[in-house]
């Protein structure tokens, strides 16, 4: 009996052929190729189990490559065994199967394994490749060996080891998982319920709450996972990512969530969810804000964000998808969108829409590979009646631990935090529910200090007086670097003329 791969062994052996790569490729491709092979050689490994259990069951060969006794169709000459028997043009062989494959399970894996420029000889030349694949087949990725969540946390494992390497660049998919855990808890999704990122990158968030219902012993197989993501590659690793953790019921779609939204219903309108969770990227420049500005699903309802700043689309193409009854969302922002003057009537349409239920300011270094203080905003359809028209503000600026160049929240961090969350009441220093008209009378700023701090302190003008300067600072500070940077784009126009 072949004894179970260990978590420290597996890390080891995915982060292994990354060494493989190591100097032939940037680090920031390491997933174009190291995720489908290890996807590639699941399946292999999987359908020989199951082969086996047929055989053993049934005792007949025939039998045990019917349709029905596997997961998914490998057709002949597609698997792993296949590939590793092939000497020349390996790139070329490793393409070819991988395209019969999906072709070969149209419902669920058409795109699966993604983009990667397996025929170019120059990046990947055969002895590469064929030393990755020997590199792989030193150990079998059957269930047996290897069950889903072991197989799904090495997953998640190498996508932190290969945002580590690749530098900023890792923002686009991949998100602390120790905060992703935190806005999962917020939420409390439920079996049943559909969740959905619209920018979900590798599917970290959607996998989050799959895990965090099943660690409470609940059903967590009929939950109805949905994301989108921009990036060929990065949403093919998605969908290899869910299947890894043993999640049929997931679905992700390729493409500009933006401009074209890929969850409709039945009359052409924006599909709705239980819950949402995102971490939209940064203040996008490069969008269709004309197109926005018409849009035929409605998402403009608060009006049309400016062209450099595309936050609040994705903020309202998130409110828009909220179901009117049980819709609940968590979105990652700069703290830019507390306070931003160009965004002011946007910012206030958001506020008397009563959409907003929670905003949660977070210490430095929480955005990947950046020191900016992350704010976290949490938008209910439905509030309860003690807290409709109010907004909970919580200071957690302090709440976050550091190792190793990295910021993380500790268990005891997200206690507090939660802890302030589901109370909902004032707490010194820490936390201050403000009515909506509260928000009003300070120009609908949702900076934390103007509340949290004011709170502490309600009886001295003074202090107030400082928390506002201190979020006039901070307007006045976003503003500035929005400017230096268009200034520096000029600068460079010029040099280039």
């Amino acid at each position: 009996m072949r004894k179970q791969i260990t978590q420290r062994e597996l890390e080891s052996y995915l982060w292994g052929a990354a060494i493989v790569l190591r100097g032939l490729i940037d680090a920031g491709d390491y997933k174009q190729y190291i995720f489908p092979l290890v996807f590639l050689k699941r399946i292999s490994d999987v359908y020989d189990e199951e082969h086996a259990a047929a055989i053993e069951t049934y005792g007949d060969e025939e039998f045990a490559d019917l349709p029905e006794n596997h997961r998914f169709a490998i057709p002949d000459g597609c698997h792993w065994n296949d590939i590793r028997s092939v000497t020349e043009s390996i790139g070329a062989t490793i393409l070819k199967a991988m395209r019969a494959i999906e072709s070969a399970n149209p419902d669920t894996l058409p795109g699966v394994f993604g983009d990667g420029d397996w025929g170019n000889k120059n990046l990947l030349p055969d002895s590469t490749l064929a030393d990755l694949i020997e590199h792989f087949s030193t150990k079998t990725l059957s269930i047996a060996n290897l069950p889903e969540d072991e197989l799904g946390n090495g997953y998640e494992y190498l996508i932190k080891k290969f945002a580590d390497d690749s530098g900023h660049t890792a923002q686009e998919f991949y998100t602390n998982r120790t905060l992703v855990h935190l806005m999962t808890l917020m939420l409390e999704p439920q079996p049943g319920e559909s969740v959905y990122d619209p920018t979900c990158g590798t599917g970290g968030m959607l996998i989050s709450t799959a895990a965090e219902v099943k660690r409470q012993g609940k059903e967590w197989r009929n939950l109805k996972l949905y994301g989108q993501e921009l990036n060929y590659g990065t949403s093919a690793i998605a969908r290899m990512n869910l299947f890894l953790h043993g999640i049929t019921d997931g679905h992700i779609a390729h493409g500009d969530v933006l401009g074209r939204p890929a969850f409709l219903n039945s009359k052409g309108g924006l599909e709705t969810f239980d819950v949402v969770l995102a971490n939209p990227p940064y203040s996008i420049k490069a969008w269709n804000r004309d197109a926005f500005a018409k849009d035929p699903h409605g998402r403009n309802l608060w009006g049309v964000p400016p062209q450099g700043r595309a936050d609040y689309a994705f903020f309202q193409h998130i409110a828009k998808s909220l179901d009117p009854r049980t819709g609940r969302a968590a979105i990652l922002f700069p703290h830019g969108v507390l306070f931003r003057r160009e965004e002011a009537a946007l910012r206030e349409a958001l506020v008397k829409s009563d959409l907003i239920e929670c905003v949660l300011g977070l210490g430095a270094g929480l955005f990947y590979n950046s020191p900016m203080e992350a704010v976290v905003v949490t938008l209910r359809a439905a509030k309860p009646a003690d807290q409709q028209g109010k907004v909970l503000f919580i200071n957690a600026v302090n709440e976050v631990a550091r190792e190793q160049a990295q910021s993380f929240l500790r268990e005891s961090h997200q206690k507090k935090i939660l802890n302030a969350y589901r109370e909902f009441t004032d707490g010194d220093q820490f936390m201050t529910v403000a009515t909506i008209d509260q928000v009003a009378d300070k120009g609908f700023s949702l900076a934390i200090p103007l509340y949290v701090a004011g709170a502490k302190a309600a009886a001295s003008d003074e202090q107030v007086d400082v928390t506002d300067a201190l979020a006039s600072w901070r307007t006045a500070a976003a503003d500035s670097g929005s400017a230096i940077t268009d200034v520096l784009a000029l600068l460079r126009k010029e040099v280039k003329a």
